[in-house]
């Protein structure tokens, strides 16, 4: 979970993309790195294997004020997309702060982005993190592709929801990105919640910051 770094006055939080191979988890960071100052990031690294290549870097938002004083500094992370890669990245989860899942929009890439996404649920069980409680966001990537599968289905596959069986959290939460859509309801007597979502389309940058601004906030809310 995050670090405080007394001597610079910093709160660290590290942010973890996941999603199967190929689905721009990359891609979203390396968007990021060019936009961001350069006075305001790290180097980025880069650790590679024959197929996948892990990366991270940090940087520190200058438009997100401070919390307590101390500013807050992002490391941002990708997991190898490979399902037998899978130690490296349960080790990249631990003291994870927040998750962003890079899904691939594309049809036949759904039995993946399911694999994926159950793989990320077992993998924060070992820690005993609750994913559904920690800051969450979904992203639907590649929606300029012609063979992308509409937003529902993703939905149903990928972001059905979980009961709310917290009393405190049984009330209605609109869903600001997305007019008339709720992140926690009341479905058939139930109250279920659902995850944040954002379409995308990374190799263009669309979608990547609003993803990223997005999870950043959940986190400082839990932070403050």
């Amino acid at each position: 979970m995050s670090m405080i770094n007394y001597a610079s006055r910093e709160i660290n939080c590290k942010l973890v993309y996941y999603g199967p191979g190929l689905g721009g988890k990359t891609t979203n960071l390396e968007h990021v790195y060019g936009k961001v100052s350069p006075n305001t990031r790290g180097k980025m690294i880069s650790l590679a294997t024959e197929t996948e290549r892990t990366l991270f870097f940090d940087f520190l938002p200058v438009d997100l004020g401070t919390i307590r004083g101390f500013k807050t500094r992002f490391h941002l992370y990708t997991v190898p997309g490979q399902v037998y890669y899978n130690a490296s990245r349960k080790l990249i989860l631990k003291g994870v702060d927040g998750i962003v899942f890079v899904a691939d929009s594309q049809i036949e890439r759904m039995e993946a982005n399911v694999e994926s996404m159950q793989n990320l649920y077992d993998n924060m069980a070992e820690y005993g993190y609750d994913l559904t409680r920690i800051p969450f966001a979904i992203q639907y990537n590649k929606r300029d592709l012609p063979n992308a599968a509409p937003i529902k289905d993703l939905q149903a596959s990928l972001n059905p929801g979980w009961p709310i069986e917290d009393a405190t959290r049984q009330k209605q939460m609109p869903d600001t990105a997305h007019p008339g859509e709720n992140l926690v309801d009341k479905i058939g007597g139930e109250w279920v919640g659902h995850a944040p979502y954002h379409e995308a389309v990374a190799v263009r940058g669309d979608g990547v910051f609003d993803t990223l601004k997005a999870v950043s906030k959940m986190v400082l809310k839990t932070l403050s």
